[in-house]
């Protein structure tokens, strides 16, 4: 593999590009690499434990994203840009979840075209059930293994590179359906 001719690979000036003499060794491909490696072993890890709680992973991020957004819903396409799935995707998951009880949909009084997936009491309690073991997990194979400044750092970087990769991965979190009343956090303040 050390033959292959790299004059074909377009070059993008950085302040590294004079130490790498090898592009296998270019710090790119080491961070997206590791970035990667990281995700595969968190998601086996991960995986596991929600399918004690029977949830996929697709349907627990469903079920999270509803119950951290306002209301607990979602409009069924800001759910399919956040999670990266089809309108049709999500549309099965959300079809499947409200066969078992967890989700709902409720018809968008602004928009007949639209709709909300809403978290039910059953989803919420299934999500109850599965968030404290999911948080040991994330403190034990993820948070815990940084310091916080490192932690600080990471969720910065990542954020950024979410909001480049990903931009349509917060839509409608902000939105505020006026018939349900905006959440609040303990001291009654909006989020």
């Amino acid at each position: 593999m050390s033959n292959y001719n790299f004059n074909n690979i377009p070059r993008v000036k950085h302040w590294y590009d004079e130490q790498v003499t090898n592009v296998f060794d270019d710090p790119r491909i080491t961070a997206v690499g590791l970035l990667f490696e990281a995700h595969a072993g968190l998601s086996a890890r991960f995986n596991a434990q929600l399918e004690e709680h029977g949830l996929s992973a697709v349907e627990f991020e469903v079920i999270t994203r509803l119950a951290r957004s306002p209301g607990n819903q979602l409009r069924m396409t800001d759910l399919a840009a956040q999670t990266s799935l089809s309108t049709s995707g999500v549309t099965r998951v959300v079809d499947r979840m409200e066969r078992d009880g967890l989700l709902t949909r409720r018809a968008c009084p602004n928009d007949r075209r639209s709709s909300y997936a809403v978290v039910t009491a059953a989803g919420m309690q299934r999500l109850n059930e599965t968030l404290p073991g999911h948080l040991q997990m994330i403190e034990q194979w993820f948070t815990g293994q940084l310091d916080p400044e490192a932690l600080a750092a990471l969720l910065d970087g990542l954020r950024r590179v979410r909001d480049a990769a990903h931009p349509c991965a917060t839509a409608g979190s902000d939105d505020v359906d006026p018939e349900q009343p905006a959440p609040t956090d303990s001291g009654g303040r909006r989020h």
